[in-house]
């Protein structure tokens, strides 16, 4: 049997990376703040937290509409709205979070839901421009090798 959740030498693993602090940064999925990033300042109960953030007011929210970022800044508890902002600006979070995957998928999923009709197709036709490239790429390799091979 194996022992989950147990390293090789029988100490218990930590399985969750990131958990619900005061300074956990979080992602909103949800509500009116859709898309913005946030920071857990304190825990309402065990459904809800207070969240404040550069660009929204202050607030509690559901822990289903949030889910946790890597970033943690260092604030204490309940703090007020301009020393989130200073330590939110500090820790450059905007940033940081800009160059995550996470971000830029969000991004292009936005812009892709954005394109219009003739984008659509400008973007079908640079496709096809380059399977051709590839394609043609290929078969030459395959006719080199049936070549080499004989």
């Amino acid at each position: 049997m194996r022992n989950r959740g147990l390293s090789p030498r029988g100490r218990i693993k930590m399985v969750f990376k990131r958990f619900v602090e005061i300074g956990r940064v979080a992602y909103i999925n949800d509500g009116r703040d859709s898309g913005k990033l946030c920071v857990i300042l304190d825990v309402v109960d065990q459904r809800r937290a207070l969240v404040d953030g550069p660009n929204m007011r202050r607030q509690a929210i559901s822990f289903t509409t949030l889910s946790l970022t890597d970033f943690k800044i260092g604030i204490s508890r309940s703090a007020r709205q301009k020393q989130v902002k200073a330590k939110f600006e500090e820790a450059d979070i905007a940033n940081k979070w800009q160059q995550t995957s996470w971000a830029k998928k969000i991004a292009r999923r936005e812009k892709r839901a954005n394109l219009t009709d003739f984008d659509r197709f400008k973007l079908r036709v640079l496709r096809q421009q380059k399977s051709r490239i590839i394609r043609g790429g290929v078969n030459k390799l395959k006719k080199a090798a049936a070549a080499a091979a004989q």
